[in-house]
């Protein structure tokens, strides 16, 4: 999963999460639970990228698509390799998409994988 996720440049422990979102750690493992953030285990520590946080909240597109992705079979750490994994089809990673607000066409694209 590394290479997918190298162009990750930064990356957040779960109290400088906390941090930027004003909660408690407690709070921004319970996002992760929910699948609102994505967290990469790297050396005994919880990672987070730092994209995923936008204006201080969770990027809100993220938790229906990795809830999508995981009803159609993949596992977590098979969901996060997606998004992270240049899609031909969108010209860029779907995560990339999302951020660019292009939910729309990265649902469609994960729905068609189930089939």
């Amino acid at each position: 999963m590394s290479d997918s996720l190298d162009e990750i440049t930064q990356w957040l422990t779960i109290p400088e999460a906390g941090e930027l979102l004003g909660i408690v750690p407690g709070k921004v493992r319970r996002l992760i639970e929910e699948h609102h953030l994505i967290a990469i285990k790297t050396d005994g520590v919880q990672r987070i990228p730092a994209e995923l946080i936008v204006n201080g909240e969770p990027l809100p597109s993220l938790r229906g698509t990795v809830v999508l992705l995981l009803d159609s079979g993949f596992t977590l750490g098979g969901a996060i390799k997606w998004l992270y994994t240049s899609e031909e089809s969108l010209g860029t990673t779907p995560m990339a998409a999302l951020l660019a607000g292009r939910k729309t066409e990265v649902r469609r694209i994960a729905q068609s994988l189930a089939l």
